[in-house]
């Protein structure tokens, strides 16, 4: 009968591993140790990590450092991990030892066993090495921040185009409803008119100003400090490692990487990092407010402020029939409030690197990558579930304008501002709108010019406020 397992050894001793598996002893050290969440590497994590160790292949091969054939084998099973086939081998929590040597022994290890099966040996054979060779001028601290820069940047693109998206999306809204005036409103309190096209053009300028932080917050990841080893001194790497990796890696994932001015900082400091997790916090506080303004000015409908509808997509109510609820505005705030939640584990993990190293990396590594993902997915959906679909209610926002008695401030200019205040108490103490109380006291002949010696007439005031859409500016 077939064992269901095999006995690897590691420098503590023998490990039993699954039969099948492609990970070895320290990786079942790893899932031994550290049940604590059930999640596993997000595949940013496994797809730059094996990036690198394509990469190295690769330029140690070159530089006369590690045997051909092996070499080859390594960026055989490298590959095929870049491309996803072994994602299921990838299973250290991200709650691990610290600095990721777990995470960072899981790859070495499974593209170790499948190399060794590429030159026909078995698993846990290891005819290619998974520190001598996978892990040949490298060390778990120089990978490891090296693959948070690459896996952040993997998805940059997809991000700041989901982005686009919503921006334009707004945009296209904004032109579709400028000719829609309406009431502004400050404090939660009726302001002078708006066009609900500024107030979404203003949200879609918003999130293009997030998009260009999150971009020139990316540029400080394109800094990598691969062949630092353990320390930053480069102990065991080539002199030519550092140079030649940054140019195969940037080859090999058409990203603009660059060469760290001093590899020392470049493994002490997560502030790039730190610094990226922010621009995308900034982005979500925005997200929190757009949501929050979809969910006033669909309120209602009855008795809520009802200026736009959002798309029905399901029953809003267990209890109560008919109710439709705003669910993609509600689902963008929770999204974004874990995002924030998650910068303040990466600002926290940051500021707690010491002397040479960080070991907090596994963390920081899970949190920048799940907060990318939930932001593109969180931003595509609401896009294309709620902001496509909007549509405004004229007749609601309309009406509203006209009951508002802050249209006096026009009437400034004519007859000042402590006038325009009597004229608002009166006009919501009665309520009137404020062209009823105004043409009511320059009938009377009470209403006075602010510099004139003389009373204001009818026609000035219904020239005044004749065209609201003069008051919203361009």
């Amino acid at each position: 009968m077939k064992s269901n397992t095999r006995v690897e050894r590691d420098s503590l001793g023998e490990v039993t591993v699954p039969a099948d598996a492609l990970y070895g002893a320290q990786t079942q050290r790893a899932l031994d140790n550290f049940r604590i969440s059930g999640l596993r590497p997000r595949p940013a994590f496994i797809w730059s990590m094996a990036v690198i160790k394509r990469a190295a292949a690769a330029v140690n091969r070159d530089l006369g450092l590690l045997d051909a054939q092996k070499a080859d084998s390594i960026i055989q099973a490298a590959q095929e991990v870049i491309d996803g086939k072994w994602n299921d081998q990838f299973v250290v929590d991200p709650f691990q030892a610290g600095a990721g040597t777990s995470h960072h022994m899981n790859v070495n290890e499974v593209i170790a066993n499948r190399a060794t099966q590429i030159l026909g040996g078995k698993l846990g054979e290891y005819r290619v090495n998974p520190n001598d060779d996978v892990n040949m001028s490298q060390s778990t601290n120089d990978t490891i921040p090296t693959a948070i820069r690459l896996g952040c940047l993997w998805r940059l693109d997809e991000l700041l185009g989901v982005l686009k998206n919503l921006a334009d999306a707004l945009n296209g809204k904004a032109r579709d409803f400028d000719d829609i005036v309406k009431s502004g409103r400050t404090h939660l309190q009726d302001a002078v008119p708006v066009r609900l096209g500024q107030e979404l053009g203003a949200y879609a300028r918003a999130v293009e100003r997030d998009a260009e932080r999150i971009r020139g917050a990316a540029e400080g990841l394109s800094r990598l400090g691969i062949g630092g080893t353990a320390t930053g001194s480069g102990l065991n790497a080539h002199p030519e490692y550092h140079a030649r990796m940054v140019r195969e890696l940037s080859r090999l994932t058409g990203l603009e990487l660059r060469e760290s001015d001093n590899l020392f900082e470049s493994m002490q400091s997560m502030a790039d990092a730190s610094a990226f997790s922010a621009s995308i916090r900034t982005l979500a506080l925005t997200l929190i407010r757009i949501a929050n303004d979809f969910r006033l000015l669909a309120s209602g409908p009855s008795t809520g402020l009802d200026e736009i509808r959002l798309p029905a997509l399901q029953p809003g109510s267990s209890i109560m029939p008919g109710k439709v609820n705003p669910v993609m505005a509600e689902m963008l705030d929770m999204a974004m409030m874990h995002i924030v939640g998650m910068d303040t584990t990466v600002a926290l993990a940051s500021q707690a690197g010491q002397l040479e190293l960080n070991v907090m990396m596994p963390v920081i590594a899970y949190e920048l990558f799940e907060m990318m993902h939930i932001t593109i997915e969180a931003v595509r959906t609401f896009t294309d579930k709620a902001v496509y679909g909007l549509e405004a209610n004229r007749e609601k926002a309309e009406g509203w304008l006209e009951k508002n008695a802050i249209i006096a401030t026009a009437l400034n200019p004519l007859i000042g501002y402590a006038q325009g205040a009597e004229l608002v108490k009166e006009a919501v103490k009665r309520n009137v709108s404020i062209r009823e109380v105004a043409v009511e006291r320059a009938k009377a002949g009470t209403l006075k010019h602010r510099d004139e010696n003389r009373t204001v007439t009818i026609e000035e005031i219904q020239s005044t406020l004749g065209d609201l859409r003069k008051m919203t500016g361009k």
